[in-house]
């Protein structure tokens, strides 16, 4: 089996957000769900991508954080497609086929990959407030905006919560433990807390997943596609428009995530990869 190591939504080496890719070959087996799990362990970036070729365009992926199977992974999708592409499995501008446990979804390949998410949803339970400020926060912001908080997935489920400006976004400090008990309680990947802001970009944002094993995230393409959904039920995004994300500054690995609204409702993510490393995994 072959790996990568590619930094995602990102054009320059040790910037953006990591992710390992595994290809399997031509209607290649998966390995058992335990050696993948050793092999995501292994590489320790918060998902791996294991990806089977089933057709000329038509991959299925399975994505592995170090601690258990996910349904999608959007850096780790994009890492893999344009590993593809730079492999000249597909060429430029491939509109493939990616079969994945939360559904079959269109990716479109090349030096810059932009792929279908999920049909959004937003998931309905009750979000104790005080207390999910209080484990993001501690007593390091006073103030929040009078914007709900919600809990949508395009694949993965993530709590979507507005802080004021930049300075708290920034400002957060988790309780690692107490958020995955509330991730945990809640059913959801963890946190993608926003900042919007007028500088260029549809806001500045974090991700936080301390459940499956990643307390930051410095890009997720799943969040930012939720995010995305909620902006349009807020009325701050129509339909043929696209947002802009800023991630990872507090991790010094800046990522810039880009999310098209397209006119029949659906929601693409999209960014630049570099590949950094490879090698043949021995079995």
């Amino acid at each position: 089996m072959r790996y990568y190591i590619v930094d995602a939504f990102t054009n320059r080496p040790f910037g953006g957000n990591p992710a390992g890719v595994v290809l399997l070959g031509q209607d290649g087996a998966f390995p058992s769900d335990e050696l993948m799990l050793h092999i995501a362990a292994e590489l320790r970036y918060s998902e791996t991508a294991f990806v089977r070729q089933d057709g000329p365009a038509e991959f299925t992926v399975r994505y592995f954080t170090p601690r258990a199977e996910v349904d999608l992974c959007g850096h780790a999708t994009i890492a893999t497609f344009g590993t593809l592409a730079h492999e000249g499995i597909v060429t430029d501008g491939t509109l493939c086929v990616n079969h994945t446990l939360a559904g079959n979804l269109q990716v479109l390949a090349g030096n810059r990959v932009m792929m279908q998410m999920a049909q959004p949803m937003v998931i309905d339970k009750t979000i104790d407030t005080e207390r999910l400020h209080r484990i993001m926060a501690g007593e390091q912001v006073t103030r929040w905006p009078n914007l709900p908080i919600e809990i949508v997935s395009t694949g993965l489920p993530d709590i979507i919560m507005p802080v004021a400006d930049v300075d708290d976004l920034q400002a957060l400090r988790p309780d690692m433990d107490a958020l995955a008990q509330l991730s945990q309680q809640l059913e959801v990947t963890g946190v993608h807390a926003v900042a919007l802001t007028t500088d260029g970009f549809t806001g500045h944002v974090r991700n936080f997943g301390p459940l499956y094993g990643v307390p930051e995230e410095s890009a997720t393409g799943t969040a930012n596609a939720a995010l995305t959904h909620w902006l349009q039920r807020r009325g701050r995004v129509r339909l043929g428009e696209e947002c802009r994300f800023v991630q990872g500054e507090a991790m010094g690995r800046p990522s810039v995530v880009a999310t098209s609204l397209r006119r029949d409702g659906t929601i693409w993510v999209g960014g630049t990869c570099c590949i950094v490393a490879h090698g043949s995994l021995l079995e």
